[in-house]
């Protein structure tokens, strides 16, 4: 038995990508097309990219139930969901976005066997591993999220704003130091 399976990473999957929705919805509108730096991804492309790149795992387990990845044309794959994160969105739309495809997520993850995540799913010759489990594969997905949250929590201070999990910190910290 599984003590973290498909329901607890559902559950996970969901905490994560509601925090990166206050993220997208504290940062103004304005700010979506700031850059940290040049040729890096505007807020709104990592915005887009976080709503997207979980397309990569669910194309693998979910629609050809791959057994290898041999084959699989990631390179292709890649460059069709690049082209969708420079598509032009307004905050409005990017916040849907990252609703959308993280209930289509977290939806498919909720219904996952222990059978299933524990499945092995070989490498090519190339790669750095032989293989892996389904489950090490589809985690991936909370931290490549986590991983690019943390990008916007230091680009929200950039311009300005204080990230909701620091104001949230703070407010605990003030009712701590009122009730002493």
């Amino acid at each position: 038995m599984n003590y973290y399976g498909g329901k607890e990473m559902a559950e996970s999957f969901r905490t994560v990508r509601k925090n990166t929705i206050v993220i997208a919805q504290d940062i103004p509108e304005d700010k979506y097309g700031f850059r940290p730096a040049p040729d890096t991804k505007s807020v709104g492309e990592i915005l887009a990219h976080i709503a997207l790149a979980p397309q990569f795992q669910y194309q693998i387990h979910a629609v050809e139930h791959r057994t290898t990845l041999v084959g699989f044309d990631f390179g292709a794959l890649g460059k069709r969901l690049s082209m969708e994160e420079k598509e032009p969105r307004s905050k409005a739309q990017i916040i849907e976005l990252l609703t959308s495809s993280g209930e289509k997520i977290a939806t498919w993850l909720d219904g996952l066997s222990d059978a299933f995540l524990a499945e092995q799913v070989a490498a090519p010759a190339a790669a750095p591993f032989a293989s892996r489990s389904r489950f090490e594969m589809i985690l991936g997905l909370k931290e490549h999220e986590m991983h690019h949250r943390g990008q916007l929590m230091t680009i929200e201070r950039l311009v300005g704003v204080v990230p909701h999990l620091t104001r949230a910190q703070q407010a605990r910290i003030a009712a701590t130091a009122v009730k002493n």
